[in-house]
């Protein structure tokens, strides 16, 4: 049984998601206020995240932003935060969905269902893969090359694991914001702009330069051999 920890200060919510995922084949548990940390999160042993942002004592995207740290556990927000901005804000941090307040539960079950499914074929693929001079390490989120190794977002990492699967071919902007949220409701032009520049810029400091081509008005190519290790 999949098992989902939420961190939702409302009680009354935060009961009714409880028995509602019960209902539905998931064991859930509700986070107390003195687990809204890192440490507390990870002590429910969950499968995903149902984060809220407007929280009592700490401010929720920088709780995301920091379990994505040290961990990979899926995270959906759910928040009454009904903007554009908010949901930019969420997914730059790390976050892998977003739901708005108020929400049918169905509505978020789907949500559910579809990022643990994602998160079960990520699991699935080789962790270590070699791309041309250097590594890319998925499970400890870092790219490595003649001994150096720089820590990658969970953006950078998904992008030059896109690039990578798609090795010489080019790989349209549309691809990379679909591959990186899994919808294009999430589009952001500027956001994937700033995530390739940083790439760019983290695979220059270990010495692989040149390897993210611009090809301009169809999107960006990863030039090396690439293979699993």
């Amino acid at each position: 049984m999949r098992k989902i920890a939420i961190v939702e200060d409302d009680e009354k919510l935060c009961r009714e998601l409880v028995t509602f995922l019960a209902n539905n084949g998931y064991e859930a548990v509700g986070c107390q206020e003195t687990e809204y940390q890192v440490q507390g999160i990870l002590s429910k042993e969950a499968d995903l995240l149902l984060l809220d942002l407007g929280l009592p004592g700490t401010d929720g995207l920088y709780l995301c932003r920091e379990l994505r740290k040290v961990s990979d556990l899926p995270v959906i927000v759910i928040t009454s935060q009904d903007t554009q901005m908010a949901e930019l804000m969420s997914m730059s941090q790390g976050a892998d969905d977003f739901v708005t307040k108020p929400f049918h539960p169905q509505i978020l079950l789907a949500h559910i269902e579809a990022v643990l499914k994602r998160s079960c074929r990520e699991n699935l693929r080789p962790q270590k893969r070699r791309l041309g001079d250097f590594v890319l390490d998925l499970s400890r989120g870092t790219v490595s090359s003649g001994g150096k190794s720089v820590e990658l977002t969970k953006n950078e990492l998904r992008i030059l694991d896109c690039l990578g699967e798609n090795r010489d071919q080019i790989v349209s902007r549309e691809q990379l914001m679909a591959y990186l949220w899994d919808s294009e409701l999430f589009v952001d032009d500027n956001t994937l702009t700033v995530n390739v520049t940083r790439l760019r810029g983290k695979l220059s400091s270990i010495g692989a330069e040149h390897v993210i081509q611009t090809k301009r008005g169809m999107g960006y190519m990863l030039v090396c051999d690439t293979q699993s290790i």
